[in-house]
């Protein structure tokens, strides 16, 4: 079967969403008790997630669940890279569909929560080792609102991204993600949203839905865990000599940059647990990460 029939196959009618309060905004002063939100990285896999029903967004549902309702999402997504840093500061932010060759279904939906400009000046101020510029362009892309959409689907959490600075090294991503960590304590939950494996060149298409690794991919995916579960961070910033399993399971880095923003964020006695562990089409793992 070729990929687009098979899509075709998966298609569903959108779900829709209940209005937005368009009014909720994210004020700091309104603090918590102080208490950190916890910390998510997501496996969100392909953007037919946004309308399937399977084990990936039930996943998802219950890690929403299993947490505090946050006052405001921070989401840094594999799929907004720019040169230098910037946050989304518009009140509405649109639903990009950063997609081709995709049922009308799934092109249909869009996520209406509110954005943040207040979330997104108290996230440039907490910043200090590089320039943060404010965006009032991008939105909201599939990274965010595939998950989004069944995490919280009545689209009444202001939601901001921050961008992947494409021109920065991975120890960059890791220092600056620390600079964040004040914003846990305001009911700020912080996104990362990828996949730790990512090889959309080497998929097997035949085998598309089907929970198989390719050997490299098994061990790569092994021997991330391994670190992340350690605590031991430097494999995983230093990802690009790891050897030929992480090559190939990191072809380009997008996807794996938004697990070291959530992993720098940890606190040492912070509990951790993985979900959605599960490899796909042998060169893809859904593997989502919960810290807290």
């Amino acid at each position: 079967m070729h990929r687009k029939d098979f899509l075709g196959l998966l298609a569903s009618p959108s779900i829709s969403t209940k209005a937005m309060n368009q009014s909720q905004i994210f004020d700091s002063r309104e603090n918590t008790n102080g208490s950190l939100m916890p910390l998510l990285f997501l496996g969100h896999g392909s953007p037919m997630n946004a309308i399937e029903e399977n084990e990936f967004v039930q996943g998802f549902r219950e890690a929403a669940k299993k947490i505090p309702r946050p006052k405001a999402i921070l989401c840094i997504s594999a799929h907004w890279e720019t040169k230098g840093t910037f946050v989304t500061a518009m009140q509405n932010p649109p639903t990009i569909h950063d997609f081709g060759g995709f049922p009308k279904a799934l092109v249909d939906v869009q996520y209406p929560a509110p954005g943040s400009p207040a979330l997104a000046e108290e996230t440039r101020k907490a910043i200090h080792n590089t320039k943060i510029e404010l965006d009032n362009s991008w939105g909201l892309d599939h990274g965010a609102w595939s998950v989004l959409k069944h995490m919280y689907p009545e689209a009444n959490i202001p939601v901001i991204q921050m961008s992947l600075d494409y021109t920065r090294k991975p120890q960059f991503h890791y220092e600056l993600a620390k600079e964040l960590s004040a914003l846990r304590k305001s009911g700020v939950l912080i996104i990362g949203s990828g996949n730790m494996v990512h090889n959309l060149g080497m998929v097997a298409w035949d085998k598309l839905n089907q929970n198989f690794a390719f050997d490299w991919a098994e061990e790569a995916s092994e021997r991330m865990k391994s670190a992340i579960i350690s605590g031991n961070h430097a494999p995983l910033i230093n990802f690009q000599t790891q050897g030929k399993s992480f090559d190939l399971a990191i072809p380009t880095p997008e996807h794996f940059l938004p697990l070291l923003y959530i992993l720098s964020l940890k606190q040492k006695d912070e509990d951790l647990n993985f979900f959605n562990d599960k490899a796909l089409a042998g060169s893809l793992s859904m593997t989502s990460v919960k810290i807290g």
